[in-house]
């Protein structure tokens, strides 16, 4: 028959599967897309400051332009781990929360800097600002949502990359020619700071802590969580985790998956203006293209990976296809603008549309206390690749101008990536 207790929990798993499990997609999931929503708007507008003239306001060198767009991720490498460590041992809640407020300040300081080392600094820190939002919320995602379900759950956070910058690369090129690109970064600055307010009001870090749950609801919740860890093998502490010849991979992989993400993402819109000769404007709705894509297959990508047992069969051909996009571009560039812009939205696609099922991995494989804390350090080592990344695609180009050996960088990088995630690992 069975304890009282296992009764409960028996009602709460059934329970949980039909009124439970649709009141957190509707509760956490839109907060979750919003939240990051905000932290990619602030990241990538300076894409459309370098094509709308901050270059020639402030005397910017094509060089120093490249380093300015790169201190971002510079910033993001340093702040990732200790931000992961804190949301895991105290509160994710409260560590976006802050960081929210002080991005969209900083973000909005961004309109007002008047020389190039205020810039760079104020580019610094919003990347240390930010970098403890993504492993918190992957956590408090492992939190609230059942192993079966991560990858769609983390979708939310990931599909918010192309979607935001979708919509952001239409409205900023429309406040650039309209304003100026002070005016850009002062007005797409305040909203995080306004949203902090709802993120604290909206979310709680467990299940215990949601009075809108049912008591018996919130118990199931919380066992089934629990239930999941006792399958995993034990890791004391984080030494342990990050010595992991898979997380070591992990990071390492997303290292180059990292260089060619963001080397693409900050510079899409300078590379298209630049072979198209269009105005900012129009750079907005081309630039509009490869995320539009992306936006519509990123679902349909988590929710088969969360149907598989092996989450690296999905995530392979998309990062393997848009490595061979972007080589393919390197042969073709110049030579057709629309076979290049076709081709440049396939290979921006797939290390969007990855990442949610990618960074499912480490919880599915790591019990809670150093599961974050691998996130972290995957996350900051992209973070490393995409200020290299950043970097060189910007220099390239500068240098050179035409995006062919910023091409040739970006489908190399995906190239070994791919190579390193088709390893199959022996557990």
């Amino acid at each position: 028959m069975g304890t009282s207790r296992d009764r409960v929990l028996r009602y709460g798993y059934r329970n949980m599967t039909q009124t439970t499990s649709a009141a957190r997609w509707w509760r956490i999931t839109p907060v979750l897309f919003i939240t990051y929503s905000f932290a990619y708007l602030d990241r990538v507008n300076y894409s459309f400051a370098a094509a709308g003239g901050i270059g020639k306001d402030l005397g910017i060198s094509a060089s120093t332009a490249s380093l300015i767009g790169a201190l971002f991720f510079l910033g993001y490498f340093v702040g990732q781990i200790p931000g992961a460590i804190y949301a895991e041992r105290r509160s994710a809640k409260r560590i976006v929360f802050w960081c929210l407020l002080l991005w969209g300040g900083l973000s909005s300081l961004t309109g007002v800097v008047s020389n190039i080392p205020a810039l760079m600094t104020v580019r610094f820190l919003l990347g240390v600002v930010e970098a403890a939002v993504f492993p918190a919320l992957v956590i408090f995602v492992s939190r609230w949502f059942a192993r079966s379900e991560r990858s769609l759950a983390n979708s939310f956070i990931t599909l918010s990359t192309p979607v935001t910058v979708l919509w952001m690369s239409i409205v900023s090129g429309y406040l650039v020619q309209a304003y100026g690109w002070r005016a850009m970064f002062v007005i797409e600055g305040l909203p995080a700071c306004l949203w902090a307010i709802g993120w604290w009001y909206l979310v709680q870090d467990r299940p215990a802590e949601a009075s809108w749950l049912d008591p018996v609801e919130r118990t199931a919740l919380e066992a089934k969580m629990a239930d999941e860890q006792q399958g995993l093998k034990a890791v004391r502490n984080y030494g342990e985790a990050f010595r992991s010849p898979t997380v070591v991979r992990m990071a390492v992989l997303y290292f180059f998956w990292g260089l060619s993400l963001f080397g693409f993402v900050l510079w899409l819109p300078t590379i298209l203006k630049d072979a198209s000769s269009a105005n900012i404007v129009r750079t907005g709705w081309l630039s509009a293209g490869p995320y539009v894509l992306a936006s519509i297959l990123m679902p349909i990508i988590s929710m088969t990976s969360d149907r598989m047992r092996d989450r690296r069969l999905i995530v392979l051909p998309c990062i393997g296809v848009s490595g061979a996009a972007f080589l393919a571009l390197y042969l073709v560039a110049g030579s057709n603008f629309w076979l290049s812009y076709a081709l440049l939205c396939v290979a921006g696609i797939g290390p969007i549309v990855a990442l949610a099922p990618f960074f499912a991995i480490p919880a599915d494989i790591l019990p809670k206390n150093v599961a974050g804390g691998a996130v972290a350090l995957i996350n900051s080592m992209g973070a490393l690749g995409g200020f290299l990344g950043s970097y060189l695609v910007g220099w390239f180009n500068g240098l050179t101008h035409n995006p062919s050996s910023s091409f040739l960088l970006m489908g190399g990088s995906l190239a070994v990536a791919t190579a390193l995630l088709a390893i199959k690992p022996k557990r």
